[in-house]
């Protein structure tokens, strides 16, 4: 998992390794066993996650993920900050 700080990007720390979590395919079920939490907690945090950043699944999340939009050092690309 990344190394950023508890507030990258307007993500919290546990955010973060959801959404890092949740972009390399795992389910709800194997993000919670993985951080130690519950599904409820994931589903929460994912809550959270797709407000922040404008998206509406889990598959939208990682492709945001996956091009920078949550980028970990709190930077934002071309494409988010338009």
């Amino acid at each position: 998992m990344s190394h950023a700080s508890p507030s990258a990007g307007g993500f919290s720390r546990r955010e973060l390794d959801v959404l890092e979590l949740v972009s390399k395919g795992m389910t709800n079920t194997q993000v919670a066993e993985q951080l130690g939490i519950t599904v409820h907690a994931i589903k929460f945090h994912l809550a959270s996650i797709y407000r922040k950043l404008g998206v509406a699944n889990r598959t939208e999340a990682a492709v945001a993920y996956a091009v920078g939009q949550a980028n970990p050092n709190g930077s934002q690309t071309a494409a988010s900050s338009s």
